[in-house]
């Protein structure tokens, strides 16, 4: 199985990309929140992903995070819900959005996904939500949490606008200020 591709980016499509490495272009089916994190033709990237072998094809699925695969591999473990159907939900919003909203029952969410109905939103969140109640509790803990600290604030804060702990923890290791907004700020100008 391939589980990443670190290579240059070649092309940029809103439904895929395609990353040469070693002299052989990979093209990786993504989702909007993954094309995001892509960067511009010829800059060099990493992406984790997925081989789906099916009697019609062998199609390669990319993602900017570990956690968005996970999510993935457990959308496509749902019966009715394909590759494509996956790509879409996880084009719906962060993995860390699409998490409360199967641990909230937020079927309408899901509805909106072009190719699911009310009964396959239904099964997503029926089959899904004791496999992520443990993460969608994590997330709840981070944001209880009480501090005066400045840089936990904003660490809680990145963590709230669907930055990773750990990508986080990188942007703020560069970032100077007082206040967490500063912080934050700092932070997010860096990202970009």
């Amino acid at each position: 199985m391939i589980a990443s591709v670190r290579g240059t980016v070649t092309v940029r499509r809103p439904d895929h990309v395609v990353i040469e490495c070693g002299g052989v272009g990979y093209r990786l089916a993504v989702s909007a929140e993954t094309l995001k994190a892509v960067p511009a033709t010829g800059k060099e990237t990493l992406l984790q992903s997925h081989l789906v072998m099916r009697d019609d094809g062998i199609n390669l699925y990319g993602f900017a995070s570990e956690e968005e695969r996970e999510l993935f591999l457990l959308l496509i473990g749902v019966q009715g819900v394909g590759p494509k159907v996956a790509l879409a939900v996880l084009s719906g919003g962060t993995t860390r959005e699409l998490l409360r909203a199967i641990g909230a029952g937020d079927g309408a969410r899901f509805q909106a996904v072009p190719g699911i109905g009310k009964r396959t939103a239904d099964r997503i969140i029926v089959e899904l939500r004791e496999k992520v109640a443990g993460e969608t509790g994590v997330v709840d803990e981070i944001v209880i949490t009480k501090t005066d600290d400045p840089r936990t604030l904003a660490r809680q804060g990145l963590v709230g606008l669907g930055f990773s702990m750990q990508e986080a923890d990188e942007l703020l290791a560069e970032a100077a200020g007082e206040t967490p907004e500063e912080l934050i700020g700092e932070a997010l100008r860096a990202s970009r």
